[in-house]
């Protein structure tokens, strides 16, 4: 598994406890700065029901899934080159947590929350205002491509380094999915790492719920056993960049 086996956390009398995430249920604040959220154990699958192998994800690519709700979108990106390791980043509210790096034979794939965290625009079934760019593509928003793009205000996020944001308004990182590579190169989603939006979200659209899940209540439903994965222009109408 291509990411931290344990937790360390301080408990009472300074002790220090071992927590193995597949066992943690809460929101957890480490005393190494992560911020974790464990959810049930749940393997990427094509919209045929079979496994997703980690080897056959094209480079750049952007696939979507939805994790650890029924309508949480979720970004899979195969990234042209390995992705930082160790990353420090900063929560909204001042948390500071450790991005372990990204999963796979390169080190390349990543997978990232795709609810901008300024203004909660997101992917659903008809269109996406956020999306990934790729690296010999030319975005408004930034310098250079190899980003994801909240194209509602022009913010960057680098996949290289937890979705860290280059630019624009986004107070934040995107939260990122914790992925775990097995040995038969299947990929699992495990749990979610960073400040989540969700409450906000859930919160905030009502009547698209309502419409494209039948209500916030199928919609915020978690995601069991699979989680079918497809390209992003499988998922959405349409994709808008800039």
């Amino acid at each position: 598994m291509q990411r931290r086996d344990f937790l360390r956390v301080v408990g009472t009398g300074a002790a220090v406890v071992a927590v193995y995430p597949s066992m943690i249920g809460q929101t957890l604040y480490a005393d190494d700065g992560q911020l974790y959220k464990a959810y049930e154990k749940v393997q990427l699958v094509g919209s045929d029901g079979s496994p997703i192998k980690a080897s056959t994800l094209e480079k750049e690519k952007t696939y979507v899934f939805n994790y650890p709700h029924v309508a949480a979108p979720c970004f899979l990106i195969n990234l042209p080159e390995k992705a930082d390791s160790e990353v420090k980043l900063k929560s909204e509210d001042g948390i500071e947590y450790i991005w372990s790096g990204a999963v796979g034979k390169d080190s390349s794939i990543v997978a990232y929350t795709a609810i901008c965290p300024h203004q909660l625009t997101h992917i659903n079934k008809v269109d996406s205002f956020i999306s990934y760019v790729p690296k010999a593509a030319k975005t408004m928003a930034y310098t250079e491509g190899g980003v994801i793009v909240c194209a509602s205000h022009l913010s960057a996020f680098d996949p290289k380094r937890g979705a860290v944001n280059l630019s624009g308004p986004a107070p934040q990182p995107l939260a990122s999915i914790v992925l775990e590579h097995a040995k038969d190169d299947t990929l699992w989603a495990v749990a979610v790492l960073g400040q989540d939006k969700f409450h906000e979200y859930f919160k905030s659209f009502r009547s698209e719920f309502k419409e494209q899940w039948g209500g916030k209540r199928k919609a915020k439903k978690l995601v069991s056993f699979s989680a079918p994965t497809v390209v992003i222009n499988e998922y959405t109408k349409d994709v808008i960049q800039y």
